[in-house]
């Protein structure tokens, strides 16, 4: 039952188009060739579904959670320069990479709650998303974040060796909250994370991670009030 649930989801509005392609090359295969290949299609229909599952998470609203932007496992976690378009300065921050599979759900989200400052697409090469080097080289979107309380967070969509498309909703002066739908990377790819100075992670690597839900960091690690979480 809890698998049938993790399948039977919601799929992105960005996958409609790529679930009629697969579903109408898997009719022509029955139809034109051997069953076999038709079947081998109807699998591959299935799959395309899967991987554009949309489910609603659990969204902590404590004020200063920082969420996961992406599903996936986090792969890196070390100071970087934030990306160079989104004219930051040359300070390194604490940056945590997190790595999707073409499993993963691929719908990526706003870490915390604020105004859009700039967001940035940058062309640039299709190297495997684990590489440490893929945040310098592959095409990227990037976007800069500012919470009402004044802190910058970056987050940045990365294509993969598979990804060859990045999709991203927002506009600069958008007001956005935690966890609220903003963009995708089809298929397999690396979203990362930029944290205001001082603030300390919450994960490891190699933790798994569940975007919009997942807690990687608390602006405001002094307060102990307790967690309360709504389905978005």
């Amino acid at each position: 039952m809890d698998t049938l649930k993790t399948v039977m989801v919601p799929i992105n509005r960005e996958g409609y188009r790529f679930v009629a392609i697969f579903a109408a090359i898997t009719l022509l295969l029955f139809l034109f060739t051997w069953s076999f290949l038709g079947w081998i299609g109807v699998i591959l229909t299935l799959w395309c579904v899967y991987f554009f599952r949309d489910p609603d998470r659990h969204v902590p609203t404590r004020e200063g959670l920082i969420v996961s932007p992406a599903d996936g496992v986090v792969q890196l976690i070390e100071r970087a320069v934030p990306p160079e378009e989104l004219g930051m300065g040359s300070d390194p921050l604490l940056r945590i990479s997190v790595f999707l599979n073409v499993f993963n759900v691929h719908v990526n989200r706003i870490p915390l709650g604020g105004t859009i400052v700039k967001q940035v697409y940058r062309p640039g090469k299709f190297l495997n998303a684990a590489l440490d080097k893929a945040s310098e080289e592959n095409e990227r979107h990037a976007v800069h974040l500012k919470t009402e309380d004044g802190k910058d967070i970056v987050f940045v969509q990365i294509a993969g060796l598979v990804a060859r498309r990045i999709l991203c909703h927002l506009v600069d002066g958008q007001e956005v909250k935690t966890g609220e739908r903003f963009g995708l990377i089809r298929f397999g790819s690396r979203t990362d994370i930029y944290l205001p100075e001082g603030v300390e992670p919450l994960v490891g690597v190699g933790q798994n991670m569940v975007g919009g839900e997942t807690v990687i960091a608390d602006l405001k690690a002094e307060n102990e009030t307790p967690v309360v979480v709504e389905v978005r």
